[in-house]
């Protein structure tokens, strides 16, 4: 039986640094017909000239020329793969080995995956925001759907979009993401998997995070008033997922 082709869907922006040792990690892992779909929002370095000058053709580089924030970028990346599974990567961290097998074989249980995450340089242990405890996800609450929502208004889930894949029978509720979603496209997908019941959590880490100021996402405590305006946004996630997931059975 041939195992699923895989889509590698990358936003850059400004990754010149460490975009290329990423792509090293990725590519080592992927098959000849698999693909890494990079969209790179209007660098003003030379990521693309980097990107480009790896030379492997299962590596499609598709520049901007305006830029429009990382979730357009990844929102954009994710339509443009052709692959029967997408995995998502940030431009500056380095996948585990044996990270494309890992999601895979989860995926045959479920059509969304959320992994673990270590951090770089020493693989420490990613740090809960609030307690700096050890932050894993438990693969026993997988199908916890509504503890999993609310964990997730809390603040208590550890979902990164860097460490999550899909199946393509994903991507008609996961796309097109909402107008209104100006940030955490990972929640949003982790939304979409636990409302529909297809989300697993594979509690090994599948990639090694390098955290520095420049992150989309971070581990840190918010402020007071973004916490409140990303609880608001994640409850429009979950209405939003609802009624997509209600339409797409309708028309089923």
């Amino acid at each position: 039986m041939s195992r699923s082709s895989v889509s590698v869907a990358m936003a850059t922006y400004n990754g010149a640094r460490h975009v290329r040792e990423q792509l090293d990690s990725i590519l080592a892992q992927l098959a000849p017909g698999d693909e890494v779909v990079v969209v790179d929002d209007a660098s003003s370095d030379d990521t693309v000239a980097v990107v480009n000058a790896i030379g492997d053709p299962r590596v499609r580089v598709h520049p901007r020329d305006h830029n429009l924030g990382y979730v357009r970028t990844f929102e954009e990346a994710v339509g443009l793969t052709t692959g029967d599974v997408v995995m998502l990567s940030d431009q500056d961290d380095l996948w585990v080995e044996g990270r494309v097998d890992a999601l895979l074989a989860a995926l045959d249980r479920t059509d969304v995956v959320a992994s673990g995450v270590v951090l770089l340089p020493d693989d420490a242990p990613l740090p809960s925001p609030f307690r700096r405890r050890p932050w894993r996800l438990d693969p026993a609450t997988s199908t916890h759907r509504r503890r999993n929502g609310a964990r997730m208004l809390a603040g208590l889930m550890p979902y990164y979009g860097c460490a999550m894949a899909v199946r393509r029978s994903a991507l008609p509720i996961v796309l097109p993401l909402p107008p209104w979603l100006t940030e955490s496209h990972d929640l949003w997908i982790a939304t979409v998997g636990n409302v529909t019941g297809q989300m697993t959590h594979v509690a090994a880490p599948t990639v090694r995070r390098r955290i520095h100021e420049a992150n989309a996402s971070s581990s840190r405590p918010r402020g007071v008033r973004a916490a409140l305006v990303s609880r608001v946004l994640q409850v429009r996630m979950w209405r939003e997922a609802r009624r997509r997931a209600r339409v797409l059975r309708r028309a089923a």
